[in-house]
């Protein structure tokens, strides 16, 4: 294993992190920004308010996303498996 291989597979595994939990962090975004919105229009400053939406949203997210983000994590994982068993 030189240095080629071992920045190889941390560009993947950086990848691999951003493409497993983008969807959640999009959606932690688009929440916390619209409640912003909602906060700064009605001028209520609730700190708990940002929180629960979030929360929920994340998890809905998560739910439904989990096929995806397993399946990223698991090609990452066939990915360095194989380059172990090849010897890279």
């Amino acid at each position: 294993m030189n240095e080629a291989d071992a920045l190889d597979i941390l560009q993947y595994a950086v990848w691999t992190v951003l493409s497993a939990s983008a969807p959640a962090v999009l959606v932690a975004m688009a929440v916390g920004i619209g409640i912003a919105l909602i906060q700064a229009l009605t001028q209520i400053q609730e700190i708990t308010l940002t929180f629960v939406p979030k929360i929920v949203a994340i998890m809905l997210v998560v739910a439904l996303s989990g096929p995806f983000i397993g399946g990223q994590i698991s090609s990452f994982t066939n990915v360095v498996f194989e380059r172990i068993q090849t010897g890279f």
